[in-house]
C-alpha cells in the first residue's frame, strides 16, 4: 500500500534542484494539455505531491539535508542530541546549526526549504489539473482536493515552524515570475497562520473518516494538524475543541507497548494519525522511497553505528526517575543502578543494554571521544530485519509518524493545563505514562530479567500548582518523543529555547568540547534564516529574518 502512494511517476514529473525553472509549473515531457488532464496523468500528478513528503525532491541522494524527520532541525539544534558522525567537519554545516553558528547560504537551511515549496508547488498543481479536469470522477475529485489542501497545509506548517515569516501560496501563483514577486511580509503572522488553518479546515470537511490506503489523510487527521497550528498559537479553547472531536472519535489507541510503535508491522497501527510511507525494495530508483532522510544514522554501512544523531548525556539523565517513579528532574550523571523510565533504553542505545536481537551493545561508535558512548535508536531496525536494507543506501522501511495518538493526548493536557484544569492535564498525562509503565520492558539477552532498573508510574496526586503540571507535561513530551524531531519547536513555541538552550550549553561543554562556542541567541535563532538564494531570487520581495 505504501507503493502506491509514494511512487514518483519520473518520466511525467521532474524537478530542476535551485535553477530559475525550479517553480515552473507546466508539465514536462510529451504530455499534451488535454492529456494532462486525463484522469490517470492527474491522478499522478497527486501522487506526485505525496511523494515530496520524505525529503526526496530530486535524483540527489542527499535528502538527510532535508529530512522529513527533522532530526537536524528538531533534534540536533536542541537539547536531546548532537550531531554526530565522523567529528564536527563530517556535515559541518550540521554542526553549525548545532552550536548556532548558522547563516543563510548553509545547505540544509536551502535544501529544507526547496524541499517543503516544492510540495507546495506539486499540491497546487494538482489542485489546479484537478479543477480543470472535466474527465476526472466527480465522486472522487473532491476527496483529491481535500487531500492537496491537506498536504498544502503540512508543507507550509513545517515552513512557518522553521522559517517563522513564509510566503504562503496556493494555485493561483502559477509562473516563477508570480512566485518571486511574493513577500513574506505581505501577510501578518496571524494571516499567515490563519491561511494554514484554513487548508486544514477545508480538508476536514471533506476527508473521509477512512482511507483504503494508509498513506492518505482522514478527516481526524486533518482536525488533529488543526489543533496542532491552534497549539503553535496558544489558542487553547481551539485546541480542547479539535482534540476532543479527535479523541472521542475513538479511531485512535494507544498501542501496549511503547516500543512497538516503531516497528515496520505496526507502522500504519491504532496510534498513528499521519505518517510519511516509507518502502524499500520495490523498484523506486536507489530506494529513494525509504527513510532516505535519516540514512545517516542507520545501524549499518562502513561504521557499526552510522553514527549521526546521537543523544546528548542531557537527554539521557532526563530518563531518571525518583523512587516512587517519577521524573527526578536530576541533570548528573546517569549511574548503572539509578532508577530510570523504561523508554529509555527503547529510545537509545547504550553500553551493556541488549540491542535489538543483535548482541549487547557494547561497540565502540564513531568519534566516541567527540560524541559521547550512546547512539539513537528509536527509528532504527535490527540488520536482520526484512525491513532494512543491509546495502547503499542503507536505509529501512520504518515510517516517520508526523502526528500519533501520544502527540493528541498530550496536546490535550497541555491545554487543560493552560486553561487552569490540571485534573484533566493529569489525566491525558497518564494515559501516556501508564502505556510506558504497563507495556514491554528491554531485558537481557536471555530474557530472565529486566535489562535495567526500570522503575516508573503516573502521577497518584493532583499537581501542586500550574508550574509543576506544566513542568511535568513538558518533561512527558521529552521523554515520550524524543528523536521524533520535535523538542526544538515544543521549546521555541513554550518561549523557553534561550533559557533551556544556554543552560544545556553550560552544562554539556563540560563533557563535550565540540559545544564549546555554542551559544544561543533570543530573538534570532527560534527560526533559520530565509536562505540567501530564495532572498537573490526575490530581488527584494523577501525579508529576512531578525539578526542574520
Amino acid at each position: 500500500m505504501k507503493r502506491i502512494i509514494y511512487f514518483l511517476i519520473l518520466s511525467v514529473f521532474l524537478v530542476s534542484s535551485c535553477s530559475d525553472s525550479f517553480l515552473e509549473e507546466s508539465p514536462i515531457g510529451e504530455l499534451s494539455p488535454d492529456q494532462i488532464l486525463k484522469p490517470e496523468n492527474v491522478e499522478k500528478t497527486v501522487i506526485s505531491a505525496y511523494s515530496v513528503l520524505n525529503g526526496q525532491f530530486d535524483e540527489a541522494s542527499n535528502a538527510y539535508n532535508s529530512p522529513a524527520s527533522n532530526w537536524s532541525f528538531g533534534d540536533v539544534v536542541s537539547d536531546d542530541a548532537y550531531k554526530g558522525g565522523g567529528g564536527t567537519g563530517d556535515q559541518n554545516q550540521i554542526h553549525l546549526m548545532e552550536i548556532f553558528a548558522t547563516d543563510p547560504t548553509v545547505k540544509d537551511i536551502e535544501r529544507k526549504w526547496l524541499a517543503l515549496y516544492e510540495g507546495i508547488r506539486r499540491a497546487n498543481l494538482a489542485i489546479r489539473l484537478l479543477n480543470e479536469s472535466e474527465e476526472f470522477d466527480a465522486s472522487l475529485k473532491e476527496q483529491r482536493l481535500a487531500e492537496m489542501r491537506f498536504l498544502r497545509g503540512h508543507y507550509h506548517f513545517e515552513a512557518k515552524k522553521i522559517y517563522g515569516n513564509i510566503c504562503y501560496i496556493d494555485e493561483t501563483v502559477v509562473t516563477k515570475e508570480d512566485f518571486y514577486a511574493l513577500s513574506n511580509s505581505d501577510l501578518t503572522n496571524e494571516q499567515q497562520w490563519t491561511k494554514i488553518e484554513d487548508d486544514f479546515k477545508a480538508a476536514a470537511q471533506v476527508l473521509p473518516g477512512e482511507q483504503t490506503e494508509p498513506g492518505r489523510p482522514v478527516k481526524w487527521a486533518a482536525k488533529a494538524y488543526l489543533a496542532k497550528c491552534y497549539l503553535f498559537q496558544k489558542k487553547w479553547d481551539d485546541v480542547i475543541t479539535e482534540t476532543d472531536d479527535v479523541i472521542e472519535s475513538q479511531k485512535y489507541s494507544l498501542m501496549t507497548n511503547f516500543s512497538d510503535v516503531f516497528l515496520p508491522d505496526n507502522d500504519n497501527g491504532s496510534e498513528i494519525v499521519f505518517a510519511i510511507q516509507y518502502s524499500i525494495n520495490d523498484g523506486s530508483p536507489s530506494n529513494y522511497n525509504g527513510s532516505i532522510g535519516d540514512r545517516l544514522m542507520s545501524p549499518g554501512g562502513p561504521y557499526a553505528g552510522y553514527g549521526f544523531l546521537r543523544p546528548s548525556q542531557n537527554l539521557v539523565n532526563a530518563f531518571k526517575t525518583t523512587a516512587n517513579g517519577l521524573p527526578a528532574y536530576d541533570n548528573t550523571t546517569l549511574e548503572d543502578a539509578d532508577p530510570i523510565d523504561p523508554r529509555l533504553d527503547h529510545t537509545l542505545g547504550r553500553h551493556g543494554i541488549p540491542f535489538f536481537d543483535i548482541q549487547v551493545y557494547d561497540w565502540t561508535p564513531r568519534e566516541a571521544s567527540v560524541y559521547g558512548p550512546h547512539i539513537t535508536k528509536k527509528r532504527l531496525l535490527s540488520t536482520n530485519s526484512p525491513h532494512y536494507l543491509a546495502v547503499w543506501p542503507y536505509i529501512t522501511a520504518v515510517n516517520y509518524y508526523i502526528i500519533r495518538y501520544a502527540d493528541v493526548l498530550l496536546w490535550r493536557a497541555e491545554a487543560a493545563i493552560e486553561t487552569n484544569d490540571l485534573e484533566t492535564g493529569r489525566t491525558y498525562i497518564n494515559m501516556v505514562r501508564e502505556r510506558a509503565r504497563d507495556g514491554m520492558y528491554v531485558k537481557t539477552m536471555d530474557g530472565s530479567a529486566d535489562a535495567a532498573n526500570y522503575v516508573i508510574d503516573s502521577y497518584q496526586t493532583a499537581f501542586g500548582s500550574k508550574d509543576a503540571a506544566l513542568a511535568a507535561l513538558r518533561t512527558e513530551r521529552r521523554l515520550e518523543f524524543a528523536h521524533e524531531g520535535h523538542r526544538f519547536f515544543d521549546l521555541v513555541r513554550w518561549g523557553i529555547a534561550g533559557e533551556v538552550m544556554n543552560s544545556y550549553f553550560e552544562s554539556e561543554k563540560q563533557l563535550r568540547s565540540h559545544l564549546a562556542n555554542a551559544a544561543f541567541v533570543a530573538g534570532k535563532h527560534e527560526y533559520q534564516p530565509i536562505p540567501q538564494t530564495q532572498m537573490d531570487l526575490s530581488q527584494g520581495a523577501m525579508v529576512q529574518n531578525p539578526n542574520y
